[in-house]
């Protein structure tokens, strides 16, 4: 492995209760009653939009559905900083990749909008830890489309084989198999149970720092 991409959101970073804040905003904005944490939870994933639209249930009016986007963007851009924080062990863990470079790169593929997720990485104290940070927006694709995987080989003049993918969800598997990518699964992250299911037969990871253990 030459390079560890990582997904986002429940893989690097808690964003539960700043993502739930900025939906309910949106919803309260537009007159609707506010939704459980745990239910907004099981919507994150698949990019801002898709969020929304399973907020509103599923199917809204195009609309209702760009309003209600219109407003969560506002509304996130406040909030994405506010409670998020990265997962325990997960710096040491980066700490301990970095001590790998030149030889492992670090890179970020995610299917949150390029400007939110920089702004909670900087928040973090990581800039300039993850080349390329790839966002929902910034190819004009999301996960599972293997681009991203796919320019963090280009960046760094590899193969898709010399990558792990480090990822919570079906979506990441599933990018990571279109690539040609290694995935490992993180059992702290948002997925459902019967996603973890589904899951069982990728390698999988306990505690961040057990990530190292692929490298050597």
């Amino acid at each position: 492995m030459r390079a560890v991409a990582f997904d986002l959101d429940g893989t690097l970073i808690d964003s539960r209760h700043d993502l739930a804040s900025a939906v309910n905003l949106a919803r309260s904005d537009l007159g609707f009653e506010p939704l459980a944490i745990d239910s907004i939870v099981a919507m994150i994933g698949e990019g801002a939009r898709n969020l929304v639209r399973k907020a509103l249930g599923g199917a809204p009016e195009p609309d209702l559905l760009e309003a209600a986007l219109a407003r969560f963007l506002v509304h996130y851009d406040t909030e994405c900083t506010r409670c998020t924080r990265a997962f325990p062990g997960i710096d040491a863990m980066l700490s301990g990749l970095e001590r790998l470079a030149p030889h492992v790169r670090l890179a970020i593929v995610t299917n949150k909008p390029e400007a939110f997720s920089r702004k909670i990485v900087d928040a973090l104290g990581w800039r300039g830890r993850f080349d390329p940070l790839v966002g929902g927006d910034t190819l004009g694709v999301r996960k599972p489309d293997p681009a991203g995987l796919r320019e963090v080989a280009r960046r760094h003049d590899l193969t898709p084989d010399e990558i792990l993918f480090v990822g919570d969800s079906g979506i990441d598997a599933a990018t990571a198999a279109a690539a040609g990518a290694r995935f490992v699964f993180v059992e702290w992250g948002f997925a459902r149970e019967e996603e973890r299911r589904e899951l069982a037969g990728h390698s999988h990871v306990r505690d961040p720092h057990e990530i190292l253990d692929f490298l050597d």
